[in-house]
């Protein structure tokens, strides 16, 4: 039986969930972190020594690390949508999730924490526009490439796809003035269309 342990509305998190969700697996969800502690708790920490959401348990196999996690669900299904025999297939999707760890992650933390969990009289807004800044020159990379294929996984949606579209979700639910990017804007209404992204990933943003 699994069980994942993480805050649903945490963006790491909503990956997990979401890719549950699009490999129709069962499993336990027990939320922790912010608002629901649990995550410096003795119990917690035993699975996951660094306190931080995700973890996954699967049986006696622990797992922490949202990449890692989406990487071993991926495998573990089965499917070769998330995870081809084609080494090069699986290759290119997969480097997606890296991409977006190295790329999206400061810039995202700028941006959002800034607009959204500060107050406004405490926001540095050469933060945001420094977040601002780096975002449109990833979303431009990001632009280029979904021009020559429909998702970032390939010719059909896949691993690849979902870390980048957490942060996504929120660059276009923010009320920001943005940069147009018709490709990427193309493949996140394409998203739109996934009821899983809808119900784990569409969340308010707070």
């Amino acid at each position: 039986m699994l069980t994942l342990w993480g805050r649903e509305n945490s963006s790491n998190v909503k990956k997990v969930l979401w890719l549950l969700d699009e490999l129709n697996v069962t499993f336990q969800h027990i939320n922790a972190g912010g608002v629901y502690g649990k995550n410096n708790e003795p119990l917690y920490l035993s699975l996951n020594p660094n306190g931080l959401v995700p973890c996954l348990q699967d049986d006696d196999f622990v797992l922490w690390e949202s990449n890692a996690i989406l990487r071993y669900l991926a495998e573990r299904s089965g499917k070769e949508a998330f995870w081809p025999d084609n080494l090069q297939q699986r290759a290119a999707a997969d480097k997606w999730l890296d991409w977006c760890s190295n790329s999206l992650t400061v810039p995202f933390r700028q941006v959002f924490l800034t607009l959204v969990r500060t107050p406004e009289a405490e926001r540095d807004m050469s933060v945001v526009a420094a977040g601002m800044a780096a975002f449109e020159k990833y979303w431009a990379i990001a632009d280029a490439v979904l021009a020559k294929q429909k998702w970032f996984s390939g010719e059909q949606f896949g691993i690849g796809d979902i870390p980048v579209a957490c942060y996504a979700d929120t660059w276009f639910r923010l009320d920001i003035e943005r940069q147009s990017h018709p490709n990427l804007e193309r493949w996140y209404q394409q998203l739109q269309q996934r009821p899983a992204f809808c119900k784990r990933v569409m969340l308010p943003l707070s």
